[in-house]
């Protein structure tokens, strides 16, 4: 059954544009209460990240919950994992996170945990769609849900991320830059950091509800770079808004994405015999990291853009780490969903047991160059194989490229354009293979 209102990731929007409404969002409450209360639900818990907006929501989604007899436990601001994590701790039925992750305070977005801390499975999110539909009630009046603000929360997710790596792992004499995107790690990820020993600098932790990821945190990393080398730190970390994304930034100033992040991750697990399973990528993750792990003996698997496709197929496949070049990673055998904090820790503690800076860490992995055209057509056809002069001119690339390199077309999910993607070993002959075949993708699709 086709859902009208839950993406892959929630539901997102612009604020005051439907569905991202107050009325949406206590019918949303309620709705989601009806299904939870059904399946046997005590509470469910709600945090939001540092925008503006998440007053309104979180608010309406209380009362939501409410009128539907369900109680609800405040977070407050707090990283998506974080609420994750919570979930299962506080034995919630599920938890509701209010964030829009890496976009502007002008945007805001609901998602849901289950009870375990992972993503509700389609047949929960149709079910509380189906609710959606129909008209609004409240129980009576002793059976309406209460609130309840959890005031240690905070302090509970900074112990657990703490206890991802080793109890005697010191970073005495590491300086580190935390750039936490004036977003909900902005409290949390300073005293992580300063507790394993590092000396930390910060920015980005000063939000105003207005600034979340403006100029700064993991999509602006330009920020750090320029911090880490202006105070001569031995590395950086930027997180997203609501605290699932990381990326890094070594001593020069250098970003590491996640595609580097994930190859240091996975051959710190191979060395020290935990690794499980294949990696799981994207159809976006670099074809270095590919060839990297292959060098090693380890298989890398793709699969669709979206934490959510790669979470299903490590569980598919039984791996236990996945993740995108954006910086979402997951380590499956630290928590249940993709965390900035735990990720990055992860990497310290490689550099801590080697004794490497994060500079040759990475260099285990060659990046490829890589190419991107986004080709705004009339329509999208169904499927792009059946377009043939867009089809043989693709072959024709990939027979130039002679092994040593990758061709991806693919269909946005939410406008009229084809991404046409190449990644090689030789950037100018990429660059100009991906402008030929962008040229015919449009014109056959004009």
């Amino acid at each position: 059954m086709a859902k009208r209102y839950f993406g892959t990731d929630g539901i997102r929007g612009k604020v005051g544009e439907a569905p991202i409404t107050p009325d949406f969002v206590l019918k949303l409450g309620w709705a989601a209460g009806q299904v939870f209360r059904d399946n046997g639900s005590s509470h469910v818990l709600v945090g939001k990240d540092t925008r503006i907006s998440g007053y309104m929501f979180e608010s309406a989604l209380e009362a939501g919950l409410s009128a539907a007899g369900v109680d609800t436990q405040l977070l407050g601001p707090m990283p998506t994992p974080g609420i994750a994590y919570l979930t299962r701790t506080l034995r919630a039925k599920a938890g509701i996170v209010i964030s829009a992750s890496h976009n502007p305070y002008t945007d805001n977005g609901i998602k849901f945990f289950s009870g375990a801390g992972k993503k509700l499975p389609d047949e929960i999110e149709a079910a509380i769609e189906t609710h959606l539909e129909q008209p609004m009630t409240t129980v009576a009046s002793d059976r309406l849900g209460k609130a309840l603000r959890i005031g240690d929360a905070a302090g509970r997710y900074i112990e657990f991320c703490k206890s991802t790596v080793p109890s005697c792992m010191d970073l005495s004499g590491l300086h580190l830059v935390l750039d936490c995107a004036h977003g909900a790690t902005y409290h949390i990820a300073p005293h992580v950091f300063t507790e394993v020993g590092a000396r930390v600098d910060c920015i980005g932790t000063q939000p105003n509800g207005l600034n979340i990821n403006q100029d700064c945190g993991s999509i602006h990393a330009q920020a750090l770079q320029r911090e880490v080398v202006a105070r001569g730190a031995d590395l950086g970390i930027a997180f997203d808004g609501d605290g699932d994304r990381v990326l890094m930034v070594d001593h020069t100033g250098a970003l590491v994405d996640g595609d580097e992040l994930l190859y240091i991750i996975a051959a710190s697990r191979l060395g020290a015999g935990k690794l499980e399973g294949p990696v799981v990528g994207t159809l976006m993750t670099n074809l270095g990291l590919e060839h990297a792990l292959a060098e090693l003996g380890v298989d890398l698997l793709r699969a669709q853009v979206g934490d959510r496709y790669v979470m299903e197929m490590l569980e598919t496949h039984g791996g236990i780490l996945g993740g995108e070049g954006s910086g979402h990673i997951i380590c499956l055998d630290r928590t249940t969903t993709g965390d900035g904090i735990v990720s990055a820790l992860q990497v310290l503690a490689e550099m801590w047991r080697s004794g490497k800076s994060l500079a040759q860490l990475r260099q285990g992995m060659r990046k490829y160059p890589q190419v991107l055209h986004n080709v705004r057509v009339k329509a999208k056809p169904p499927r792009l194989d059946t377009v043939a002069p867009v089809w043989t001119a693709k072959e024709g690339v990939e027979r130039k490229l002679q092994g040593s390199g990758r061709v991806l077309l693919r269909p946005s999910g939410t406008e009229p354009v084809i991404r046409v993607m190449i990644e090689g070993r030789d950037a100018d002959l990429i660059d100009e293979l991906a402008q030929e075949l962008a040229s015919i993708v449009a014109q056959s699709l004009a």
